[in-house]
């Protein structure tokens, strides 16, 4: 080893002094920590650090933080994906004596106060979510001066500013540019603990821009040495369920149950909490203040466990968690290791257990359906943008997108500055764009690669993190010792009859309220429909009911099976006595304040038979009157994604005409319809049925999707 110099002894001294009041009088810089801080305030240099979850990366730009500031340098920026990693690294700065603030969705009442102390030089850290680099105030008045005397540059989770990643985000690609704008010679940091060679070669390449310097990377090993890998198979979901509940006592400490969607997680958390257990849901759909609520109840061990989507996960920092058990596998090893990675970085042991689902592959398959749109779509976005703004919703009623992916979309095209996001919504720069269809063709590639990765991982005979390690390209081939396939100890499969007898109950419990819509989507008399506004009380439907969703883990799979796909369309069968029992129950518990006093069923054109049976032996089961039936006319409309374009395409699609005068009728009548998806179908059929003079309109559908 060379001679090292005074300075740097100095400076290393004095970053071992930050990291004790940070971390502890005991804590001393790993090498790779020290690597990238002396880079970082000494040279100035971009660095990429890939490191296991718990390894220590916000030291890193913590201590360099310090050290900067002590240099005269201006504020570190980091550029965090979720409120509760703000939350943690604020803490975080707060215990290494660093003045840390952050501007997003939950404080906007003092942006102007934190806008004043960073101006006035009074904060050594922002921290700031990729979404508010893109909002057009932050965008055109802070961030300029920001990134012209930030002092460091920080990209937490920066796989995400890679398509390739395992959880891209479009506004992560606003960054390409700031980089870009940077002063020469304020460093970059990216962190992650989730990145393959794909990934890291990919951010490295974004980090490079405008220096002629390479980045820096220093990649570590991803083994955990507490961590207790397992799968169990097991062939049902009340099987699934039974089993969780009858091994969740046997799991160390308090941990995380993980489900591939929103609906599984809240039946989960219910079903576990009717057997005694302290847990709680959490998702993307949870408020925020029930969020901070859920964390720290976990935190502080008040409950066994949060049933949870991928929302919890990135930044969630819990160093004794003592379990993560996956119902449903995720759809990459790289995910997979990114969440249970939450698990056991201050203890010796903690149980990861992956309980696959056969209904797992149809749940890829949906979230694989909101990838980037092809090139026609996306030229007929930018066709429709001119230099005047248009707001999202008058873009929707011009190119039939969801919400979700139009949104991504333009935000795609912001960052590649063919868009700009602008106050009243979003205009056209004239900027030539290219559409990569070969790279778009083989990220979907890559995607299902990394599916089948996963169903070979619940299938390997090998040890289990050596596998994962392999996905993630660190080569070590030394086998764990510790997993179920190395030591040859597995959890049983075995559950109670009663038990699984519980989870069959509760999954089979149908019932699902359906709310009505209420208000017509923006910009309808572009697309030739003339309504706006609140839908009017006298055309509004009741608040309808459903067996289930075509995503619960209970009643999903069969009513997947009943009602089949755009790709698997399903037979024209009557609708079996199983769903038939379900429907009766449904209607046995609704609870409504006055009993129906008639059916109405929408016809179909891919499976009229069903629906004229469905309708009927409701009919038949209530002792009421089939009022009628609303038909279809014209040609069948194609799929449509969003809302104004599926108005407008079942708008007119239903022979209002075949039905009779309602207007006698002195009760609620019961619409019945297969799926209800959007809600339109439903929404103007119900307008119609109120029309025709019925006093109230109850919805009844088999599914809804979603």
């Amino acid at each position: 080893m060379g001679s090292v110099t005074t300075t740097e002894q100095d400076l290393r001294a004095r970053a071992e002094e930050v990291l004790s009041t940070l971390a502890g009088e005991d804590a001393r810089l790993r090498e790779d920590q020290w690597t990238a801080i002396e880079a970082l305030v000494a040279q100035h240099r971009r660095a990429l650090v890939v490191q296991r979850t718990g390894w220590g990366k916000s030291a890193v730009y913590f201590v360099a933080t310090a050290l900067l500031r002590e240099q005269g340098a201006g504020p570190t920026v980091i550029v965090s994906p979720l409120l509760a990693l703000m939350r943690n690294q604020i803490d975080a700065a707060i215990r290494a004596g660093i003045v840390a603030v952050t501007v997003n969705s939950a404080n906007n009442d003092e942006w102007d106060a934190v806008y004043a102390d960073i101006e006035n030089g009074d904060v050594d850290v922002l921290l700031v979510s990729p979404e508010r680099l893109n909002n057009p105030d932050f965008r055109d008045r802070v961030l300029p001066k920001l990134a012209a005397s930030a002092g460091m540059l920080v990209v937490d989770e920066a796989h995400c500013v890679s398509d390739w990643g395992h959880d891209f985000r479009p506004d992560y690609r606003r960054l390409r540019t700031l980089i870009v704008e940077l002063p020469s010679g304020i460093p970059v940091l990216a962190t992650t603990a989730t990145a393959n060679d794909r990934v890291v070669t990919d951010v490295s390449e974004q980090l490079d821009l405008g220096t002629g310097e390479q980045t820096l990377v220093l990649r570590g090993s991803l083994d955990r040495e507490s961590l207790r890998l397992a799968v169990v198979p097991l062939p049902t979901p009340a099987r699934r369920l039974a089993w969780l509940a009858s091994k969740l006592d046997e799991m160390p400490g308090a941990g995380i149950v993980y489900t591939l969607t929103v609906q599984a997680a809240e039946d989960v958390a219910e079903f576990l909490t009717e057997r005694g257990f302290a847990v709680r849901s959490y998702s993307g759909k949870t408020a925020p203040d029930e969020r901070l609520d859920a964390e720290a109840d976990l935190l502080g061990n008040r409950v066994k466990a949060l049933v949870a989507t991928s929302a919890l996960g990135m930044g969630f920092d819990k160093p004794d968690l003592g379990f993560v058990v996956h119902l449903g596998a995720p759809a990459s090893p790289v995910a997979y290791y990114q969440q249970i990675g939450r698990a056991g970085r201050a203890l010796e042991r903690a149980e990861v257990v992956l309980l696959p689902g056969r209904e797992d592959r149809d749940i890829w398959a949906y979230f694989a359906s909101l990838a980037f749109p092809p090139e026609p779509l996306v030229r007929q976005t930018l066709g429709v943008l001119s230099d005047q703004p248009l707001s999202t919703a008058s873009i929707e009623t011009r190119v039939d997108l969801s919400r979700t992916r139009l949104e991504m979309l333009l935000k795609v095209l912001d960052a590649d500055g063919a868009a700009k996001r602008v106050k009243g919504g979003w205009i056209a720069t004239g900027v030539d764009w290219h559409y990569d269809a070969e790279r778009h063709r083989r990220v979907a590639e890559a995607r299902r690669t990394e599916q089948q990765a996963m169903l070979d991982y619940i299938a390997t005979d090998e040890c289990r993190l050596v596998f994962l390690r392999r996905q993630l390209d660190d080569p070590d081939p030394t086998p764990c010792g510790r997993c179920d396939t190395c030591t040859g100890t597995v959890w049983s499969d075995d559950v109670s009859a009663d038990g699984e007898a519980a989870a069959d109950e509760r999954l089979s419990r149908p019932g699902v309220e359906v709310p009505p819509r209420k208000m017509w989507p923006s910009g309808m008399a572009e697309l030739g429909v003339d309504v706006s506004g609140k839908i009017a009380a006298g055309e509004l439907a009741g608040v309808g009911r459903a067996i289930g969703r075509l995503s619960d883990i209970g009643w999903g799979t069969r009513l997947r099976e009943l009602l089949g796909s755009e790709d698997r369309p399903a037979d024209d069968v009557p609708v079996p006595s199983d769903v038939l029992d379900a429907v009766v129950r449904v209607l046995a518990g609704w609870g409504w304040e006055r009993r129906p006093v008639g059916v109405i069923g929408i016809g179909s054109r891919t499976r009229p038979h069903q629906l004229e049976h469905l309708a009927r032996r409701i009919a038949e089961i209530g002792r009421l009157p089939l009022l009628g039936t609303l038909p279809p006319v014209g040609e069948k409309p194609g799929a449509r994604e969003n809302s104004a374009q599926r108005l407008a395409a079942v708008w007119g699609g239903l022979d209002t005409a075949a039905l009779p005068d309602l207007s006698g009728v002195d009760g609620p009548v019961l619409l019945v319809d297969d799926v209800l998806d959007t809600g339109w179908t439903m929404t103007v059929a119900a307008r119609a049925v109120r029309r025709a003079g019925a006093p109230e309109v109850l919805p009844l559908t088999l599914a809804v999707d979603g």
